[in-house]
């Protein structure tokens, strides 16, 4: 691979640890196998499954790691002639940082099969922010709940990056958002997405969810888990969804679940984890092209140094985050 440097700076997790056991370290870049695609990391997202990984709650890690369940940036080797050399794109998922080592780096090595190319002249760290959020929030409303148009959406979790996007995507598509937040002082941030109704949540919604929408919300997106989701499911009509997506309380298994006494009435749970290949290279395209025209679509919260990964977690772990948090290499 010529040209390329024979090593570059990676962050390391050796085991289960507070932020300290991410150290960062100069390791050789990989080299790619047939199959695989070597990117150059211009950006990265910051996602609780890394914080996961970083406490040892997520199966199927072996360590030491690199963690990062995505990346942006070019390609720069592609031995399978998959991808131009050049060619921007972002990789997600399928394993990244749990079973093989992910984008918290300066380059990553992946299978061609998770990479999705793209163009844009917007700014690294916006096009950073964007495959996981925009890969879980969209599949969240499609695949997860069918959303149509003239529907009501409750985003429990609303100022995670997920609940801003599908909040975002949820208003291009028509629907009517309410969004919650713990937080009186991010309120004001959800309405300048466009999120018709904000509820403070205080442990519940549902009564808040029933002054707007006495009948109840026809959708709803459970992003913050397992403790809240008996009161998102309350707020919802009779035949409305609940999608389970995410687990912001670092909890995700409900104890002695009894169907019959834990679901309302005619209310319909589903769930949406997904993976890159639910996120075609034609939704992310044209979600990058509505940003070159409204930067305000994509909803970053701060940028941060790959020599900032500490201070990157305790921000994300201390739930001070409004938007995705991002690493630029």
């Amino acid at each position: 691979m010529s040209g390329l440097p024979e090593t570059m700076r990676a962050v390391v997790l050796r085991g289960p640890g507070g932020t300290d056991a991410l150290e960062l370290q100069e390791l050789a870049v990989p080299v790619p196998e047939e199959g695989w695609v070597l990117i150059r990391v211009r950006a990265f997202g910051i996602n609780r499954s890394e914080l996961h990984t970083r406490l040892g709650l997520a199966e199927g890690v072996t360590f030491p790691r690199v963690p990062g369940i995505e990346a942006t940036g070019e390609v720069v080797a592609c031995p399978g002639g998959e991808f131009a050399l050049g060619q921007q794109v972002v990789a997600m998922m399928g394993g990244m940082g749990r079973t093989f080592d992910g984008g918290y780096a300066e380059f990553t090595c992946v299978p061609a099969r998770q990479v999705i190319p793209f163009r844009s002249e917007l700014p690294w760290e916006l096009l950073g922010a964007v495959p996981e959020m925009l890969q879980t929030a969209h599949g969240s409303l499609t695949t997860g709940l069918d959303a149509q148009q003239g529907q009501s959406l409750l985003v429990r979790g609303g100022t995670s990056s997920v609940g801003m996007a599908a909040a975002i995507l949820a208003k291009q598509r028509g629907l009517t958002v309410i969004s919650t937040t713990r937080t009186p002082a991010k309120a004001e941030r959800l309405r300048q997405i466009g999120v018709d109704h904000v509820v403070i949540d205080h442990g519940t919604v549902a009564p808040a969810v029933r002054e707007i929408l006495p009948a109840g919300a026809d959708l709803a997106l459970e992003l913050v888990g397992a403790p809240t989701l008996r009161d998102t499911l309350l707020s919802l009509r009779t035949h409305g969804v609940a999608c389970f997506t995410g687990m912001l309380s670092n909890a995700w298994v409900i104890e002695s679940f009894y169907p019959i006494d834990f679901l309302p009435a005619g209310v319909r749970l589903t769930a949406y984890s997904g993976d890159a290949s639910d996120l075609t290279s034609e939704v992310l395209q044209d979600y990058l092209d509505a940003a070159a025209a409204d930067r305000g679509i994509i909803p970053l919260d701060r940028v941060f140094a790959l020599e900032e990964i500490g201070a990157a977690h305790d921000h994300m772990e201390g739930n001070r985050a409004t938007g995705k948090i991002v690493v630029v290499p």
